[in-house]
């Protein structure tokens, strides 16, 4: 799991929502060990106040009840902003069809990123994309990329 790689466009994304002074905030359906484990070639990119305003873990939290599909870690994650975010204003990235399903439940538009290592059959996301190069921000209302 050490060797885990970021999605192609990711970097770029982030940077981009920062400097944009967009909130973000990770829900995920790892646990909080193998979370680190994940991201240990990028700790610096996923440093809680830089980039990411809070992580919440589905395994580790005790306000998340059920796992994916249902939508508790999208919503608990909403309600965490620094201003609670309402659902049908925040966009959720997502690669798995569980994840996908969550989020939409959550009243979040979901844009899908699917790891083509598996099949995925998936019918309910906002927008499938490739990769998050192929990401259009201004489709939902944020500012264009520059480059």
């Amino acid at each position: 799991m050490s060797n885990v790689s970021l999605m192609p466009g990711a970097e770029r994304l982030i940077a981009h929502l920062r400097r944009h002074n967009i909130p973000m905030a990770i829900a995920t359906g790892s646990t909080l060990e193998s979370f680190r484990i994940k991201i240990f070639k990028y700790q610096q990119l996923f440093k809680i106040g830089d980039n990411f305003q809070h992580i919440v873990f589905t395994r580790d939290d005790p306000e998340v009840s059920a796992p994916k599909p249902a939508p508790d870690v999208y919503l608990v994650a909403a309600k965490r902003f620094k201003s609670s975010a309402e659902s049908h204003k925040c966009l959720v990235f997502e690669d798995t069809k569980t994840g996908v399903d969550g989020a939409i439940s959550a009243g979040m538009q979901c844009v899908m990123v699917p790891d083509y290592r598996f099949q995925y059959i998936q019918q309910n996301a906002t927008q499938i994309i490739k990769t998050l190069f192929d990401f259009k921000p201004e489709l939902y209302g944020l500012p264009p990329f520059e480059d």
